[in-house]
């Protein structure tokens, strides 16, 4: 069987995995809501809602995940399944118990003739959404759950009550979010790679210098998303941690001050514990680059971890929103004029789960653009970027921006890429120079190594233990030989990051909210037609 055959058998099979999870979506709705007056309506947006989640999963996780899949930190199935296992703990644990059914405001329920109305323009919403994701993953452009779900709500909105419906103040939050989100992002991701570049990669002794700075640098990350969970990932269950710890203030969520020092406190602990054995690890290491990206390893799993947690946390319940606002709408016969309801636990099931499902089956798309396709990661890379997600979101919470945390993170790829650029553009002779300089003394060390190696093993008296250690040297002088003709081959490289990715991306993230407007509005008048 050709490869062109086993991948459409391969496709056939995902799709037909991801058809099997939504007909069980419809089966289990047809058992549980079959006496519900306008039953039909709920269970067809309880699929829309499956559809919606294997969608996010497919094009929205991959940002969680994709830089350190692209460094070689973590293989690509690893990723999936921890992306996975967090994505859905993170909505079933930590996802909120009450949802606003008009996303950040961007309609005004009241203005909505009917409650009829109210549940075609949420069911088109959720349909348009999917649909939008579902063309974004195909064409491997990274775009934004939240936007696309915005812009279905608004498109919808539009349709059923004309243009005086959506919030345009609001929106113009929205669309400044387009431009601050991945300028923020790239800005935090290209100083913390810069930092790190000057404080330990262009030192002569980069070993000495990793014992120094690399407990520090994991410190702050554990601070990040120490801050980072407890704001945006313990909402639903901070009610709870009140009443067991009475001395914490009595507040429906906790404050930035709150999070800062239960992040403080982790990275106090962090720092303690790894310490010793960030300077353990680099008496075992030569004096490379390479070796130092192996010291961010761990850091960087339990990141896309925790990022994956607060994902499903947080932008699951504002995907299903729409779900649950026809939900609450069938079941009561009235829509909320707060535009505020509870979230049944099968909705956020239909989301975590769905979720899963479509990581599962076409995340490695959208995983290998943003982990290779863009520009080159390793795992000092890959960490500049994660710590840009957590405290891009953090910095913006503070702030009420509404930003977008697959802007962020694309943002962050960019931002270390062009760093790269600027920095080979300014510093490329003096780089050139330095880094040929120590090739050519490596080179003569590694052929005066395999001298002396050929005759050791010609001699008729083997010393094994002299042996052994110049193969050892010769490995190591190898792989230093091997570092330095691929930065100069990087310096040689025209562009770090792709343009054509760059140019793709971003024109996906301008039309995500206009383009999802419009195939709502669409289908609304459809289903408007098929019910008049």
């Amino acid at each position: 069987m050709g490869k062109k055959a086993i991948k459409a058998q391969n496709e056939l099979l995902r799709m037909g995995l991801a058809f099997l999870f939504i007909m069980l979506v419809m089966w289990w709705g047809l058992a549980q809501f079959g006496e519900i007056e306008n039953h039909l309506f709920l269970i067809t947006a309880a699929v829309f809602g499956a559809y919606m989640a294997i969608n996010i999963g497919a094009n929205d996780v991959a940002n969680n995940v994709g830089p350190a899949v692209g460094a070689g930190v973590m293989t690509l199935g690893t990723a999936i399944l921890i992306a996975a296992f967090f994505e859905a703990g993170g909505a079933l644990i930590a996802g909120g118990d009450v949802i606003g059914t008009i996303k950040k405001k961007i309609i005004d329920p009241t203005m909505f003739v009917s409650s009829d109305e109210f549940v075609w323009a949420m069911t088109s919403a959720l349909l348009a959404a999917a649909l939008w994701l579902n063309l974004a993953t195909y064409l491997k452009a990274p775009v934004s759950t939240t936007h696309s779900i915005v812009g279905g709500v608004m498109g919808g909105g539009i349709a059923a009550a004309g243009f005086s419906i959506v919030s345009w103040g609001t929106m113009g939050q929205i669309a400044l979010s387009w431009v601050v989100s991945p300028l923020i992002g790239g800005l935090i991701a290209a100083l913390f790679l810069y930092v790190i570049k000057v404080t330990i990669l262009y030192k002569e002794d980069k070993l000495e210098a990793s014992k120094k700075v690399v407990p520090f640098l994991v410190s702050i990350m554990a601070w990040a998303f120490g801050t980072y969970l407890v704001i945006k990932g313990l909402k639903k269950v901070w009610p709870q941690i009140v009443d067991t710890f009475t001395f914490l203030p009595d507040e429906k969520k906790p404050s930035f001050l709150i999070a800062a020092i239960v992040g403080l406190m982790v990275a106090g602990i962090v720092y303690f514990i790894v310490r010793p054995l960030i300077v353990k690890a680099v008496n075992k290491l030569e004096n490379s680059r390479n070796a130092v990206n192996t010291l961010f390893t761990i850091p960087l799993i339990f990141a896309a971890a925790l990022l994956s947690f607060s994902h499903g946390a947080n932008d699951v319940a504002n995907a299903v929103g729409p779900l649950a606002g026809i939900y609450d709408t069938v079941v009561s016969g009235a829509m909320s004029s707060s535009g505020k309801v509870s979230i049944p636990f099968w909705i956020m099931l239909v989301g975590a789960l769905g979720i899963a499902v479509g990581l599962l089956l076409y995340g490695p798309r959208l995983i290998k653009t943003v982990g290779h396709e863009i520009t080159e990661l390793d795992a000092v890379r890959a960490y500049s970027i994660a710590m840009a997600a957590a405290l891009t979101v953090i910095v913006a919470s503070q702030l009420g921006l509404p930003v977008s945390t697959t802007h962020i993170a694309v943002g962050g790829v960019f931002g270390v890429g062009f760093l790269r650029e600027y920095l080979r553009h300014k510093n490329r002779n003096e780089l050139f120079a330095k880094e040929q300089n120590i090739l050519n003394s490596e080179t003569e060390k590694l052929n005066s190594l395999q001298d002396t190696l050929r005759n050791l093993e010609s001699s008729e008296k083997k010393e094994y233990k002299e042996i052994a250690d110049t193969q050892s040297a010769i490995q190591k002088s190898e792989a230093i030989v091997s570092e330095s003709k691929k930065a100069i081959d990087e310096l040689n490289e025209e562009n770090y990051v792709q343009r054509g990715f760059v140019k793709k991306i971003v024109s996906a993230w301008i039309i995500t909210v206009p383009m999802a407007a419009l195939i709502s509005a669409f289908i609304f008048f459809v289903i408007r037609g098929m019910m008049l």
